[in-house]
């Protein structure tokens, strides 16, 4: 592909693109303008039905839970009975809200990205999907939020309430607060929102036009010069597309900024209740705001640290700077370590050259770890239907009920295992799929949700690699992990796992699987979990089926082959009988007649 290069090349290819995009641009309006009402209409209503209607419940439940939760102390009971009216009043609400404005940003703006996605070169006709794209596909997401929703209200609140009701205390101590801490806390943390939030809200607001024009100065210097992302031909009009709504993002930023300032500064109420200490609470307040610029500077890739001071607040833990810095930053030699500041000799570092769109797409895949999981865990799943080990009672119970340990918990933890089994024997950097599919620090997503899940997996990889398990303790874990809670079917289960004969091994694996099936318990109650897992079930269940067909079919021949046998074998003794002569022996004959005779009506023939 020829790169336009020197001044007249680089005007003309700017120029030739603005109509084209322009064009583009006003279709995806037009059809987000038709069918944002529709699909703004279908999550209004479905989501609000599936709130509105559960609500009752959820209160309920809620309480009982809570009462008669084993992990809290009396006093906490109270207080979070005393205060938890406030947020289940609040829950219809916020969900009527946000279903409105989730419905009127999917449906504009999933139209509009849809009709820039339509001209890839993939694509015969272009003109028709320009059209078409983002219209009926948009109505159907629609229904699938509401879905979701629905299985989150559903399926996921309950499942995490029974957790909660069911989870034994640590160390045999139950949850409690004092409440002679609550009101110095409460004081702090109030006064932490007065100061901090104001202040926050002002360094967003301040820094929000550097935000502005240094992400037009970099879009615009990657689609004029195409370079970075926007190397491809493909690409050229989601340049376009990132430059107009590139304002909407700054704009969502600050909002971002202000929603969790509140959360940010009253956290001081934690730090006085932890520290035992005003002193500490009241410099977390001051200090709130220097993390925060610190941050900023560190996202924006300005001046490093911050002109605000930054008192202690903390006795002996570490502070608070650390997790709030940017974990991963580029450094001389092109590679990632961890850091929260950059180095002086790369103080703007710019984006990675992509060599091509396709090795891009191809490194965004790698971190969608949500899909390889399921794809691992139907691969793995029907290797055990077909053993016997998940059996077809299982699969119908999940389908009634959705509460079957085995599949919704046990079947995603062995799926991990065995990838991070395979991950600590090929001496992976990252998260390796049995698939060849490799997770590392460089290809992976910086979403904090994926680190909350990434992180854990990656000390039980090490914990793996460290304890350099037997293929014997690696078949136990793997019995641990997919049938915990179920004795009987892991001694029936004969795949070669045997139980360390030391102690202490055993209970650093029974440790493993306890932190493995957590990991995904809560993997399991995450909104499109359901959806998604759905359908392996569904493709496991022909499998299993199969198999029971095929196991009845091979009992009936045997049952066949063993009766023609037993037929044949009672008519070579009938024939015997009348084959005997008369005679002298005609006493003995008919001894053997009757007993014979009795022999064949035993046999049932």
């Amino acid at each position: 592909m020829d790169i336009p290069s020197g001044f007249p090349a680089t005007l003309w290819s700017f120029l030739s693109f603005l109509p084209f995009f322009i064009l583009l641009f006003l279709l995806g309006i037009i059809k987000g303008a038709i069918f944002c009402p529709v699909v703004c209409l279908v999550m209004t209503i479905g989501n609000s039905a599936v709130i509105f209607g559960l609500w009752p419940a959820h209160v309920i439940w809620t309480y009982v839970c809570v009462v008669r939760a084993k992990r809290l102390g009396p006093t906490l009971k109270a207080m979070l009975c005393i205060g938890l009216p406030v947020p289940l009043i609040l829950w219809p609400l916020v969900g009527l809200v946000g279903s409105i404005l989730a419905g009127l940003g999917y449906g504009l703006f999933t139209p509009l990205v849809a009709t820039f996605e339509a001209i890839r070169e993939e694509h015969e006709n272009k003109f028709v999907d320009c059209i078409l794209s983002g219209t009926w596909s948009t109505v159907k997401g629609s229904f699938t939020v509401v879905r979701d929703v629905t299985d989150t209200c559903f399926h996921s609140y309950f499942s995490l309430m029974d957790d909660l009701r069911e989870q034994q205390p640590k160390n045999g101590s139950p949850l409690d607060i004092k409440l002679l801490q609550l009101p110095g806390s409460f004081l702090v943390g109030l006064l932490g929102v007065i100061v901090d939030v104001p202040m926050i809200l002002l360094i967003a607001l301040w820094k929000s036009p550097y935000m502005l024009f240094k992400g037009w100065h970099r879009l615009l210097h990657d689609l004029i010069g195409r370079e970075g992302p926007f190397l491809e031909t493909v690409c050229v009009p989601f340049a376009g597309l990132a430059i107009v709504l590139w304002p909407l993002v700054v704009i969502a930023a600050v909002l971002s900024a202000f929603v969790s300032s509140f959360f940010l500064s009253f956290y001081a109420a934690v730090v006085v209740y932890q520290e035992s200490s005003i002193k500490l609470g009241l410099a977390y307040v001051v200090s709130a705001i220097a993390l925060f610029d610190e941050y900023t500077n560190d996202f924006l890739y300005m001046r490093e640290g911050s002109c605000f001071p930054r008192p202690k607040y903390r006795s002996q833990s570490m502070p608070l700077s650390e997790t709030l810095s940017r974990r991963y930053s580029l450094g001389k030699d092109g590679s990632y370590g961890r850091s929260g500041s950059i180095s002086p000799g790369n103080k703007t570092p710019g984006p990675l050259r992509t060599k091509s769109l396709k090795k891009n797409i191809q490194e965004m895949k790698a971190v969608q770890m949500w899909e390889h999981l399921f794809e691992s865990s139907e691969r793995n799943g029907r290797i055990l239907v077909e053993e016997n080990v998940i059996k077809i009672s299982d699969i119908e119970e999940w389908n009634h009920t959705a509460k079957c340990k085995i599949l919704s918990v046990g079947l995603p933890a062995y799926s991990i295992l065995q990838n991070l089994i395979c991950s600590a024997k090929f001496d992976s950097a990252g998260f390796m799929f049995t698939d060849g599919t490799e997770i590392t620090a460089i290809n992976r997503t910086e979403d904090r949700l994926f680190e909350w899940f990434f992180e854990p997996l990656m000390i039980i990889k090490e914990q793996i690699r460290a304890e350099q398990l037997q293929e014997s303790e690696e078949l136990y874990l793997s019995k641990l992990v997919l049938l915990s809670g179920f004795p009987d079917r892991m001694k029936a289960w004969q795949n070669g796992g045997i139980p360390p004969a030391d102690d202490v091994r055993r209970a650093e694996l029974e440790a493993l699987s306890r932190r493995l099936r957590g990991i995904a318990g809560s993997i399991s109650i995450m909104p499109t979990f359901r959806r998604r897992f759905q359908l392996v079930v569904k493709n496991l269940h022909p499998v299993a089926v199969e198999r029971v067909s095929s196991s009845v079919h091979s009992r009936e021949s045997i049952a066949e082959s063993n009766i023609s046998e037993g037929g044949s074998k009672s008519r070579n003794r009938i024939g015997r009988l009348f084959s005997q002569k008369s005679g002298g022996r005609k006493e003995h004959t008919s001894d053997i007649t009757r007993q014979e005779i009795n022999r064949y009506n035993d046999e049932g023939i």
